[in-house]
């Protein structure tokens, strides 16, 4: 199956950056989320998370490519959700991730270029220069489209973790549809 087949066209340096990829690093506002944040009268947090992105996170974990996010912000429903993916590597409260980023790619004793980074704005920025493969959300603010290796087709909170994952699958030779399982 061609990815271009199930999203778009994708050139060839980012098709070999994705088959050189042994960890995705997520942001979470903006890209497993819509990036809007609803707050309750009693300050309780909601945020939406799309089951296909989390299909596509398990499937890549079977696979054997590690995950982890790095977020700016603290929220107990990030815990939740990435935990019940079986997400090993969560960074919170990380206002520098760049600093998160460097401690996992020693923890992992990985190279800049087996890393992938999917982000939607200015804190993602300086991890995104670093990686091997930077990736973009649809909507995300033009300077980060702008460094990135590839943009998603879809835009965060809906999809866009999905089709990077896919991507990665397909790249590295593995069918789709059948590794992930409960989202």
């Amino acid at each position: 199956m061609l990815f271009s087949e199930l999203y778009q066209a994708i050139d060839e340096d980012a098709w070999q950056r994705a088959q050189r990829t042994r960890l995705l690093i997520c942001d979470i506002d903006g890209v497993f989320s819509d990036g809007r944040i609803y707050l309750g009268n009693q300050g309780e947090e909601l945020k939406a998370f799309n089951t296909k992105d989390g299909f596509g996170i398990k499937a890549l974990l079977n696979a054997g490519v590690e995950v982890a996010v790095i977020t700016g912000r603290q929220s107990q429903i990030v815990q939740t959700r990435m935990q019940s993916l079986g997400v090993p590597h969560i960074y919170q409260g990380k206002e520098n991730k760049l600093e998160a980023y460097v401690q996992l790619k020693r923890t992992l004793n990985l190279s800049d270029e087996q890393i992938a980074y999917i982000g939607d704005d200015g804190p993602d920025l300086p991890v995104m220069e670093q990686v091997g493969f930077a990736v973009a959300v649809n909507d995300a603010h033009p300077l980060v489209k702008r460094i990135a290796h590839y943009s998603t087709l879809l835009p965060g909170g809906f999809g866009a973790v999905r089709e990077l994952t896919d991507l990665l699958m397909l790249a590295q030779g593995h069918s789709l549809g059948t590794q992930g399982s409960s989202t």
